[in-house]
């Protein structure tokens, strides 16, 4: 059945777009999955990894189903298939796994802002990447000129958003938007992956917050995630913790 799975094996993990008759092109139901499995993913101590990956040779994800959206009211598609879409691709950037999109093909609109929001992207040689919104008269949604604004230089997003040009793997990867260019991308990422056997799992959680304050990704749950974080392993939190199941007044040690 078409959607998005989720498959883990020891500790690397596969969200799949499954729905290649139609491009793998995001429908409510699989936005509803992919937020499900997101919220499946942090709660998992055992995955260290997420391949972002997708079925079929034509493309990795074209986007959203038109058939989806176009009968909605401005209203409908405003709030509940832009600030959802948004909402759900936000929930996956900020996944405290890191994530590698495997672009075995070509990747627009919102499958370009899907692969956006993961932390590195392999990408195909003949696969190229697009934000055609405009020629069907409207705009990315789904953080396509806000976090690939972080990404990509300015007059590159606004050749794509603005004039339909498409980026090939070659400029992608030359741009820095994409790790590597490989025949074989999801043997790449895989390899990838298998490169944090012998990391700590909680030093690339910290490092990753780290980056995305430093980078603008929603810097404030970031930054009170990585103070939580500290004063959680304090004694001071295990004295207050402590004290208010005594009902009695803390004495904290300051360690």
């Amino acid at each position: 059945m078409s959607g998005v799975h989720l498959s883990v094996e020891g500790a690397l993990a596969r969200l799949t777009l499954d729905n290649p008759a139609k491009l793998n092109a995001f429908t409510p139901a699989m936005l509803a999955q992919l937020d499900a499995h997101c919220a499946t993913l942090e709660r998992s101590a055992d995955v260290m990894c997420v391949l972002v990956q997708a079925t079929g040779d034509r493309a990795f994800c074209a986007g959203a189903d038109i058939a989806e959206w176009a009968p909605l009211s401005p209203f409908e598609f405003a709030r509940n298939w832009v600030r959802e879409g948004h909402r759900v691709f936000d929930r996956l950037a900020r996944l405290s796994k890191p994530t590698i999109a495997v672009l075995q093909a070509h990747a627009f609109g919102g499958g370009l802002e899907l692969a956006a929001c993961c932390d590195i992207r392999v990408m195909a040689p003949g696969a190229t990447l697009a934000l055609p919104e405009a020629q069907v008269g409207i705009v990315p949604g789904w953080s396509g000129t806000q976090r690939l604004a972080r990404l990509l230089p300015e007059p590159v997003l606004k050749e794509m958003a603005l004039f339909g040009r498409r980026l090939d793997a070659g400029r992608a990867h030359a741009l820095g938007f994409v790790a590597e260019v490989a025949d074989d991308p999801l043997t790449v990422a895989e390899g990838i992956a298998a490169g944090m056997a012998n990391a700590s799992p909680r030093a690339v959680e910290v490092a990753k917050y780290q980056i995305h304050a430093g980078v603008g990704e929603d810097p404030s749950a970031m930054i009170e995630a990585l103070g939580a974080g500290m004063i959680g392993a304090s004694a001071d939190k295990a004295e207050g913790v402590a004290a208010f199941a005594a009902k009695r007044k803390p004495e904290f040690p300051g360690t």
